[in-house]
């Protein structure tokens, strides 16, 4: 596994946090919580064409931002904008993601050597931002060992910043992320500032099956600030200085906090990661 995805992994003992009031927080308190943001009776139509608020950020003044990146994934793959790979197992990967029906799918699959193998779409090389506002729509994939996620990374002069917009695990209830069937609840979003230095965690939970609807996950991204967002409501910030110009990646992974897939956890495209669209502004 690469050193960018073992920062991401959680121990155990975050998701038996206790829940806090993160807007409140200090900033001890911001370094590890869960956070129960239900009921939320004021999430937007998911129905809606994603194009529709394609002006602005969903939520914000769209006047205060200027459209820098947009992938609607209505014209197929883009190898322009982004690449494609898989783990250590890439020889054993078989094509698992494909831009259909205006998304992009991306669905756990086995390799040629019957294991699960991690998947990996991102713009390294060919799309970078210093700041802005970051967003995704999406519906989240189901089943044990699931592990989807929309991040923002680089590797600067021995430094490992990153900024996960949203990961999300199908752990099991007992887990804190997922229902007793493994579909998603909750999600977290992340602050690191280099590998082993988190400057921010929250796991927000009582948001419905995140596999049922498509949802909107995004980033204001300031100087020395994180503000995040779910559905265009603020759900938590965190304080951290984080300078260098990132990359977008958008990836299925396994573990973690979410157990091992095994023969239980559904594969092939009924089950993706199912992305309407991926967009970046910068402030004005």
């Amino acid at each position: 596994m690469s050193t960018s995805i073992a920062q991401r992994v959680f121990k155990a003992s975050l998701c038996c946090a206790a829940v806090l009031t993160v807007l409140n927080a200090s900033a001890q308190e911001r370094n590890s919580g869960a956070v129960n943001i239900s009921p939320f009776s004021n999430s937007p139509s998911r129905s809606a064409p994603a194009a529709s608020d394609s002006a602005g950020p969903f939520g914000q003044d769209a006047s205060a931002y200027t459209l820098t990146f947009s992938d609607e994934f209505e014209s197929g793959f883009n190898s322009s904008v982004w690449n494609e790979a898989a783990d250590e197992n890439y020889s054993n990967a078989v094509t698992n993601f494909a831009v259909e029906d205006g998304s992009l799918k991306i669905w756990p699959a086995r390799g040629r050597n019957g294991e699960f193998f991690n998947r990996i779409i991102d713009t390294n090389g060919k799309f970078y931002q210093r700041y802005g506002y970051f967003e995704m729509e999406a519906k989240l994939p189901i089943g044990k060992g699931t592990w989807p996620a929309f991040w923002l990374f680089n590797y600067i002069n021995g430094q490992k910043p990153e900024i996960d917009i949203m990961e999300a695990y199908g752990g099991g209830s007992a887990s804190g992320w997922s229902d007793d069937n493994y579909h998603p609840t909750g999600y977290a979003p992340v602050v690191w500032r280099d590998t082993n230095d988190r400057a921010g965690f929250a796991l927000l939970f009582g948001l419905g099956d995140l596999s049922a609807n498509y949802h909107k996950y995004a980033v204001k991204w300031e100087p020395g600030k994180q503000t995040f967002y779910f559905d265009g409501r603020e759900v938590y910030s965190v304080n951290a200085n984080i300078d260098h110009p990132l990359y977008i990646k958008l990836d299925l992974l396994y573990g973690s906090a979410a157990g091992r897939p095994d023969a239980s956890t559904p594969t092939g495209p009924g089950n993706s990661f199912d992305i309407r669209y991926v967009r970046a502004w910068q402030f004005k």
